[in-house]
């Protein structure tokens, strides 16, 4: 079956799936989707998927090839996957509005929390969650300059350390704000804060995401990621005894935290991490259901189930470390490549921010020959 060229031009958003901008298209012909999407595309072998020829899709939408490629990152030969999101999710609004036909969802890049311009949470995915909306509701501007300092953080450091240091600074912050002992503090209360700003006293029922705990804790996961990222800081926590008193003293002057002797999660981090290269995406989007499929794969129940069970839990303590630790955007720095496997993910997060001696040693793991400083 050969497809005539479409009468109306509509142009990709930038970073849309090829699936979401498809279905727009077949929005606004009129057109069952299936009857868009077999022309242009072919059959993966093994599979009942298929992958969308740039070629045929540019003589059908009247748009250059290398512009679709552009903005379609499925389209492109090599798309660098690993400095994308695997799982797609909308954008902001505002930004999306100019594209009709329906919905747009995106492979946004990791460092991309916040629309700045129209002032919306974007955030990690998360289940039927669109992006927030600011506004000049008091107290969230620190969420805009953290995504300004987010990106002066990539550009000075590159995007893999970044992505590993600003995970690394959620981790952190998730136990904290999981930690009782730590409610009387200041940077727990000013999570607390932001989070009744996003998700009333109340509401949490209808108004809990999971991404909007991490916009409050965003500005101090970058604060975090600003020391985990430099090169410098890093030699120091990974050195002797006086180099880790410099990193802790900083530590403590930006956020006021120091770690605890018995261990916490930053001083796991110094222990066994923070002499590693930076950890990776553990799952890149050619890994999951979605890529190469027509109609996105349904929620699983359990994930709905989880996601209630969270709001509840957080509408009865307003404390969201817990719902951030189990989440998998942290997936990649919870669950390190060099981290022996635990028996659950409550044991997962439990390991995740000590250093007992029943934790091996880095000594067994690589040998001190590998440990700079």
């Amino acid at each position: 079956m050969v497809l005539s060229r479409l009468p109306i031009a509509v142009a990709p958003a930038q970073q849309e799936t090829v699936a979401s901008y498809l279905t727009r298209l077949a929005n606004l012909h009129g057109l069952p989707l299936r009857e868009l999407w077999e022309p242009i595309s072919l059959p993966r072998p093994g599979s009942r998927r298929r992958d969308v020829l740039a070629d045929r899709l540019a003589a059908v939408t009247g748009h250059r090839r290398d512009h679709l490629v552009r903005a379609l990152p499925e389209l492109h030969p090599s798309p660098g996957w690993s400095a994308l999101r695997h799982q797609p999710q909308p954008g902001c609004p505002r930004c999306d509005a100019r594209h009709p036909g329906g919905p747009v969802t995106h492979l946004l890049p990791h460092h991309r929390y916040v629309c700045t311009r129209h002032r919306y949470w974007i955030g990690p995915p998360d289940i039927d969650q669109p992006a927030t909306a600011l506004g000049d509701r008091a107290g969230l501007d620190d969420i805009i300059r953290a995504q300004r300092h987010h990106l002066r953080l990539v550009r000075r450091h590159g995007p893999a350390a970044s992505f590993d240091a600003v995970l690394t600074g959620f981790l952190f912050c998730g136990h904290l704000w999981a930690d009782r002992c730590q409610d009387d503090t200041a940077v727990a209360r000013e999570w607390t804060r932001r989070a009744d700003v996003l998700i009333p006293v109340g509401t949490e029922t209808t108004t809990f995401s999971a991404s909007r705990l991490f916009a409050a804790v965003y500005p101090d996961a970058v604060r975090f990621a600003a020391l985990i990222a430099s090169p410098t800081w890093r030699h120091r926590a990974a050195g002797d005894a006086d180099a880790q008193r410099q990193f802790t003293t900083e530590l403590a002057r930006r956020l006021h935290h120091h770690p605890a002797p018995g261990g916490d999660a930053v001083a796991h981090w110094m222990m066994f991490d923070c002499w590693r290269p930076p950890s990776r995406p553990d799952t890149t989007f050619p890994d999951t259901r979605r890529h190469g499929a027509i109609h996105p794969p349904k929620i699983p129940a359990h994930s709905r189930e989880r996601h209630f069970r969270s709001a509840y839990c957080f509408a009865g303590t307003r404390r969201g470390g817990g719902a951030i630790l189990h989440h998998r955007h942290i997936r990649s720095v919870l669950i390190r490549e060099w981290s022996p496997r635990m028996d659950g993910i409550a044991a997962t997060i439990w390991a995740s921010q000590t250093t007992s001696r029943t934790w091996p040693s880095r000594q067994l793991v690589t040998g001190r020959s590998d440990r700079p400083g």
